[in-house]
């Protein structure tokens, strides 16, 4: 089988799939949910991962984040390779070099905003660069909102409070699930931006799985998976141009 590679647009790799491939179960019942995947994600881009459902897109991100494990091939962070690692390597490299945000905001409702913000650093004993941290919290505009609880705040305020938990320890890559997906169109808009000027004016990597094609317009580039394989890239994407593209998929996908 032939392999797909995509190149990033910067020199430097913030993360790299290469020949990566993970199956489930054995025989008549056996899925390949990645084919031989190699794609590397700059450094200071934001990528948004698409496809049809079943298409690997999740598969690949939580590969990729050291979420889940694959049955060959290759995944650097850096220059650490994820499969040397045994459990406690891996969970220190989740904890000090990447940021997550989830469709469920994952906040513990007994905590402050603020709190929230900085437990990743907190459970690590360190302390937040508070230069940093200010930035940080300027951007996403919840500098009066920072002493209430979750549940004092509303679904995108919760979600914003999520992307600065997982810029303030300053990762080498932050990987979103579907992160708008609990908001409406207002404040998931609100969310995007925030995630795009971190790449603009902090050099943040992100990379996100979407299927809104809305969503996917404020990344740098978008590419998309199909039965387990990268099928097709759009750079500078717009929403009508990603819109079409997937539109083309489910066609394919009716016709075949």
């Amino acid at each position: 089988m032939t392999t797909t590679q995509i190149a990033p647009r910067s020199t430097a790799v913030a993360a790299r799939a290469s020949e990566l491939s993970k199956v489930y179960g054995m025989g008549e019942t056996q899925v390949v949910a990645l084919d031989k995947v190699s794609v590397d994600f700059g450094q200071g881009e934001f990528t948004a991962i698409m496809g049809p459902s079943g298409s690997g897109k999740s598969t690949l991100m939580h590969c990729v984040a050291g979420l889940d494990s694959f049955s060959s091939g290759s995944v650097r962070i850096g220059d650490t390779e994820l499969s040397t690692l045994k459990d406690k390597q891996l969970t220190k490299l989740r904890r000090d070099k990447i940021g997550f945000i989830f469709q469920a905001f994952n906040l513990l409702p007994t905590l402050t905003a603020l709190e929230n913000i900085t437990l990743p650093m907190d459970i690590a004993g360190r302390k937040p660069d508070q230069q940093w941290l200010d930035q940080v919290i300027s951007m996403i505009g919840l500098a009066d909102r920072l002493g209430h609880r979750p549940t004092e705040l509303s679904g995108g305020q919760q979600q914003r409070v999520a992307v600065a938990r997982a810029l303030a320890a300053r990762p080498e890559i932050i990987f979103g699930d579907e992160p708008t997906g609990n908001l409406d169109s207002r404040s998931g808009a609100e969310v995007l931006g925030f995630l795009r000027n971190s790449v603009r004016e902090m050099g943040q990597t992100v990379v996100m799985v979407t299927h809104d094609a809305t969503a996917a317009s404020y990344a740098n580039r978008v590419i998309f998976l199909a039965d387990g394989r990268i099928v097709d890239e759009i750079l500078n994407p717009t929403a009508d141009a990603v819109f079409d593209r997937m539109k083309a998929f489910d066609a394919k996908g009716r016709t075949s």
